[in-house]
C-alpha cells in the first residue's frame, strides 16, 4: 500500500490521514515503515521524532533545510494552512507556490524535501499539535552540528511570505 500522492511540487508527498474512531475516542497512524518502502521513499526513513503545539494565529517558518527531509504529521486539534516554495533552481517545479489546510478537519502526514521552503499557521480556535519524524537528528549526533536550517522568517527581504 503506498498513501503518498506528490503535489504540485516535485518531491513533496501527501497521505490522507485515516482516523479510526470508536467509543473510546480515535487512533491515527502517522508512520509505517512499508508506508515509506512502497512509495519508493526509503531516504525518508525517520531519525528522531517531536511534537510541537502552535497556539491559535501563530506561525512557525518559512524554514528550509539543507539535507533534512521533514515528515510531518498534522491531525488536530486545530487546522493548520501550510506554505510550500520550491527553493530548488534545478528542479522543474522551480518557483512553484502550494498552499493546503491540514489538521483537525483534514488530517494528513506531508513530506517535505531539502530546499522546499516550508511554513505553517494555525488558523484554528484552540491550540494545535504537529508531529515531525524527520530523516535527520537536530544539530547532529550529540547536538554537535550546526543545525540544517535556512531561516527566513526574519528577513524582511524575503520572498517567503505567509498569505492569507
Amino acid at each position: 500500500m503506498n498513501p503518498f500522492k506528490e503535489l504540485e511540487i516535485q518531491g513533496v508527498y501527501l497521505a490522507e490521514g485515516k482516523k479510526n474512531e470508536d467509543h473510546r475516542g480515535w487512533l491515527m497512524e502517522t508512520f509505517r515503515q512499508d508506508w515509506l518502502e512502497n512509495a519508493g521513499l526509503r531516504t525518508a526513513f525517520p531519525v528522531m521524532s517531536y511534537i510541537s503545539l502552535t497556539r491559535p494565529g501563530i506561525a512557525r517558518g518559512p524554514h528550509e533545510h539543507r539535507e533534512q527531509i521533514d515528515y510531518f504529521a498534522f491531525i488536530g486539534p486545530s487546522d493548520f494552512k501550510i506554505y510550500l516554495w520550491d527553493n530548488r533552481p534545478n528542479s522543474p517545479t522551480y518557483r512553484q507556490k502550494v498552499q493546503l489546510v491540514l489538521g483537525e478537519s483534514r488530517p494528513g502526514i506531508l513530506l517535505v524535501p531539502p530546499g522546499v521552503v516550508h511554513a505553517y499557521k494555525n488558523v484554528g480556535e484552540v491550540d494545535g499539535l504537529v508531529l515531525n519524524y524527520p530523516n535527520q537528528l537536530y544539530a547532529g549526533w550529540n547536538k554537535e552540528k550546526p543545525v540544517d536550517e535556512i531561516r527566513h522568517e526574519n528577513d524582511p527581504n524575503s520572498e517567503f511570505k505567509l498569505e492569507d
